[in-house]
C-alpha cells in the first residue's frame, strides 16, 4: 500500500489554502505557504541526490525550518532523524555515524558542537547546512539553498509503501549507546489516527506544546496530528512559564500538552491567576510519574489533567479522556484505539485487575525495530508484540495505572535517561572501581541521579571530580545530581548490582543526600 504522510499537508492546501497552519514567533504561515516551503526543500533535497532510504539528520531548535524538512524527507521517501539540540558533540557522533546521514542541518547556535566533530563523521565536505544569518565557513547557508528551488510539486524517485521507514530516532539504550528506532509511515499514520480520538482534535483547534519537535511527543503526538487535522499550531523557539500562559491568552489556546516538569514550572510560577485561560478544551500531559497533588492544584485553576502514557517505540499507549480526569486521577487512561494492549506477568499471560505485571502492545503503531541492532529489536518485540519494559496495573475498569519501570531507566524533566550509559563512561574513570545509578526523587525535575560509586582506593575520589568526568561526555540532563561513595555495592549470585535495594533505599530525598 502507498501512503506518504508527507503528503498531508497537499490535502489541506486544496481545501483551505488560507487556513492558518502555523504560527511561529508571531508570524502567520498558512497552509498553502507551509506546504510551497517544504516542495522547494524536497526539490533542493532531490538536487543533492538524496533518494529513497537516505538518512538525513537535523539538529535545530523549534523551527519553521524543522517542520518543513520532516514533512520534505517524508514526501520524497528519506528517513528523517531528528537529534536533541541538548547532545554533546561526542552524542552527535554517534548518532550521524550510526545512522550513516548524507546531509546534516544544524541551528547556529549548535555551529561549535557540529565543527568540533566533524573530522569524526561519515559526512563529505558539502553536506553541512545551517540555519542562522551567519554560517561558519565550513558550511552552506540553508535558507539560501533552498529559495533557490522550485515550487512545484516533487515525485519520490520510486512508490512509497507505509511500511518503509519515514523516521528513526534515537532513545537511550539500557546497553550504553542510543538506539534508533525506525518509525514507519504506518506507524505514523495510525498513530495520528489515535491522536484525532484521544486529543479529540478539530478543525478550528489552536494547539500549544512546548515540548522540543526532536521529541517524539512534539512532533508525533501533538504537532504533527493537529496539522493533519487541518488544526494551526503556536510554535516558538523555546518557551518560558509566563511566556505560554500569555500565548494561552492571546491565541485562545484549544489545546495544550506539557510534561510534569513544566506544569509544576507553570504552577509553581503562581501566574496562573493572571492569564486566562478558559479556552483550553484539552489539557495533556505526563511523561513522567505526576502526583495527586499536582492534578488536583491544577484542577482548582480550572485545568483538568489527561494524563498519557507511552514511548517512542510505540508513540502513545494509553489515554485518559477529559471526563475521566476527575473521577480517575493518577490513571494514565485506556488504550489508544488503534492497539492491543495488555498487562502480563513474565510468561506472558495477562493478568487480572489490580496486579502488577509489564505492559506489552501489539498493532499498527510498534515501531519497525532498532537501526542496525537486530538482538536488540529481537528482545523487545517478540512474535510481534513490543515488551515496553514498564510495570503497571488497570482497575477493574480497565484504566491503566504505571507503578514503575521494568527496565533500568528514569525521566529527568520529561527526557529518558539511562544508567548504563552514564555508567559506561565512568567505569573507564581511572579511579573507579564499580558504579550504580538510580532515579531519586527532585522537585524541580522529578527524578534526578544518584552516583553509587566504589572507588579503588579510599579517599582518593570526589565529587567533583567525577562530575568534571562527564562534561561534555553526555548531556547535561544524564550527569547525576547527588554521588556517593561506598565501600560496597549490593551484589546479586550473578555479580549484578542489586538496584532495587538501592531505590528502596533511597526511595526518598534524605538530608544525607543532600549533602552527597
Amino acid at each position: 500500500m502507498e501512503l506518504n504522510v508527507g503528503n498531508l499537508l497537499n490535502k489541506w492546501t486544496a481545501y483551505s489554502p488560507n487556513k492558518v497552519a502555523i504560527i511561529y514567533e508571531e508570524r502567520e504561515i498558512t497552509y498553502k505557504e507551509l506546504n510551497d516551503r517544504v516542495n522547494r526543500t524536497s526539490n533542493w533535497l532531490l538536487a543533492k541526490g538524496i533518494k529513497n532510504g537516505d538518512r538525513i539528520s537535523v539538529l535545530l531548535y523549534n523551527s519553521l525550518e524543522f517542520i518543513e524538512l520532516f514533512f520534505a524527507a517524508s514526501r520524497i521517501g528519506a528517513i528523517f532523524c531528528p537529534m536533541s539540540f541538548r547532545l554533546t558533540p561526542q552524542e552527535i557522533e554517534y548518532q550521524l555515524n550510526d545512522s550513516g546521514s548524507k546531509l546534516l542541518v544544524f541551528d547556529k547556535e549548535l555551529t561549535e558542537n557540529v565543527g568540533a566533530i566533524r573530522s569524526n563523521v561519515c559526512l563529505e565536505e558539502n553536506a553541512y547546512y545551517c540555519v542562522g544569518i551567519q554560517t561558519p565557513v565550513w558550511a552552506i547557508g540553508y535558507r539560501k539553498a533552498v529559495n533557490e528551488s522550485s515550487i512545484i510539486e516533487p515525485k519520490p524517485l520510486k512508490p512509497i509503501d507505509w511500511e518503509n521507514v519515514q523516521i528513526i530516532m534515537y532513545t537511550s539504550g539500557t546497553t550504553g549507546n542510543p538506539k534508533g528506532a525506525m518509525l514507519s509511515h504506518r506507524k505514523t499514520f495510525f498513530n495520528t489516527l489515535n491522536a484525532f480520538f484521544y486529543h479529540e482534535l478539530r478543525f478550528e483547534d489552536i494547539f500549544l506544546s512546548p515540548y522540543p519537535l526532536f521529541h517524539s511527543a512534539g512532533l508525533l503526538i501533538y504537532t504533527l496530528p493537529s496539522l493533519s487535522r487541518g488544526a494551526t499550531v503556536v510554535l516558538r523557539r523555546n518557551y518560558t512559564p509566563e511566556q505560554m500562559l500569555k500565548d494561552i491568552e492571546k491565541y485562545r489556546v484549544t489545546t495544550f500538552g506539557a510534561v510534569t516538569t513544566v506544569l509544576k514550572r507553570i504552577l509553581d510560577s503562581g501566574m496562573l491567576d493572571n492569564y486566562e485561560t478558559s479556552s483550553i478544551r484539552i489539557f495533556g500531559g505526563g511523561g513522567e510519574k505526576t502526583s495527586i497533588d499536582l492534578i488536583e492544584k491544577l484542577a482548582e485553576k480550572g485545568l483538568y489533567l489527561q494524563q498519557r502514557f507511552g514511548q517512542t517505540e510505540t508513540s502513545t499507549i494509553c489515554s485518559l479522556q477529559k471526563k475521566d480526569a476527575s473521577k480517575k486521577k493518577g490513571s494514565v487512561g485506556l488504550p489508544v484505539l488503534y492497539a492491543d494492549v495488555k498487562i502480563v506477568d513474565k510468561r506472558g499471560k495477562e493478568l487480572p485487575p489490580y496486579e502488577n505485571g509489564e505492559v506489552v502492545v501489539k498493532g499498527p503503531t510498534l515501531m519497525t525495530g532498532y537501526w542496525n541492532k537486530g538482538e536488540e529489536t529481537a528482545e523487545t518485540i517478540v512474535d510481534g508484540i513490543l515488551h515496553t519494559g514498564d510495570l503497571a496495573y488497570k482497575d477493574k475498569e480497565g484504566y491503566f495505572y504505571i507503578v514503575d519501570r521494568v527496565k533500568d531507566m528514569y525521566r529527568s524533566g520529561g527526557e529518558n535517561v539511562y544508567p548504563a550509559e552514564i555508567e559506561k563512561i565512568l567505569l573507564v574513570h581511572p579511579k573507579i572501581s564499580q558504579v550504580a545509578i538510580i532515579g531519586v526523587p527532585d522537585e524541580k525535575w522529578t527524578e534526578v541521579g544518584k552516583a553509587f560509586i566504589l572507588p579503588k582506593e579510599r579517599g582518593n575520589l570526589n565529587k567533583k571530580e567525577v562530575l568534571e568526568f562527564l562534561k561534555g561526555k553526555v548531556a547535561k540532563f544524564k550527569i547525576p545530581s547527588y554521588v556517593q561513595f561506598v565501600d560496597r555495592l549490593p551484589m546479586t549470585s550473578g555479580d549484578k548490582v542489586k538496584k532495587i535495594e538501592l531505590k528502596k533505599k533511597f526511595s526518598h530525598v534524605s538530608e544525607e543526600m543532600q549533602k552527597s
